[in-house]
């Protein structure tokens, strides 16, 4: 073989040994791109549960102090205005809606975690807007500190309050970024039981140290401080005048 002959072969020769250090780069470089983004986008997202990042969105969004039900007791659901509208029935399960708050980074406390797993715990498999109120329990009317759940609850049923739907805790806590410090939100839904039986409600916070979704107590004789914020559905429609005064009726003098 001829000396041309010899210098074609180590061409392609070398050629070919590009080419497959190419081909075996590609993966590598197509992992390393996936890798950072992944990070880019799990920085972003935690940072949206982030103490300093909610504070950052409220001067963004120049939100103003939250609007609380009044002092004076509520004598009817026509007292208290809607205070925050959000969506349900985006997800498609319990598990997805989870892996949701995962992404943000918004701490999901043990037993919230363990009910959110129930099968119990259901999602809505229609998209809808539900109207959310918040209200004191001294505000439904109690002037003795502590009081029981099962009491709360009775009483805003009779003001035409709805129990809140499982749904609402996480779906408030995925679209409530902008929650004030120091704010504790009991969610007014039904308990749910752990896997060894405890009753589990739960609560929509902002401890200082980020945005969390807890559990608490659900028992019909947990008792409850009068200062303790809930989270009720409003009815979309309004009660009827004849409902209003029968419900105002039951009330204490």
């Amino acid at each position: 073989m001829d000396q041309g002959s010899h210098q074609d072969v180590d061409c392609r020769s070398r050629q070919h040994s590009s080419t497959a250090a190419a081909h075996r780069r590609c993966p590598l470089l197509t992992a390393i791109f996936c890798a950072l983004c992944l990070f880019q986008f799990a920085t972003k997202a935690d940072a949206q549960c982030s103490a300093r990042d909610v504070l950052q969105n409220q001067l963004k969004l120049k939100a103003a102090p939250p609007s609380y039900a009044p002092i004076s007791p509520v004598r009817s659901v026509a007292d208290l205005p809607v205070w925050k509208r959000i969506t349900v029935g985006n997800f498609s399960s319990p598990l997805a809606l989870r892996n949701a708050l995962d992404a943000i980074g918004c701490h999901v406390g043990g037993s919230a975690t363990e009910i959110m797993a129930r099968p119990t715990f259901t999602v809505s498999s229609r998209r809808k807007e539900v109207d959310l109120v918040t209200v004191s329990a001294a505000a439904l009317g109690f002037g003795t500190d502590p009081v029981t759940l099962a009491a709360i609850y009775a009483r805003a049923k009779r003001l035409g309050l709805g129990i809140a739907a499982a749904e609402i805790g996480p779906q408030l806590r995925l679209q409530y970024l902008d929650q004030p410090m120091g704010e504790f939100l009991v969610i007014g839904m039904d308990p749910i039981k752990t896997w060894i039986g405890e009753e589990i409600i739960l609560n929509v916070a902002n401890g200082g140290a980020g945005l969390i979704l807890i559990g608490q107590d659900g028992s019909a004789s947990a008792t409850i401080s009068t200062i303790s914020r809930f989270v009720f559905e409003r009815p979309s429609e309004a009660a009827s005048v004849d409902q209003l005064d029968q419900a105002a009726e039951l009330l204490p003098p």
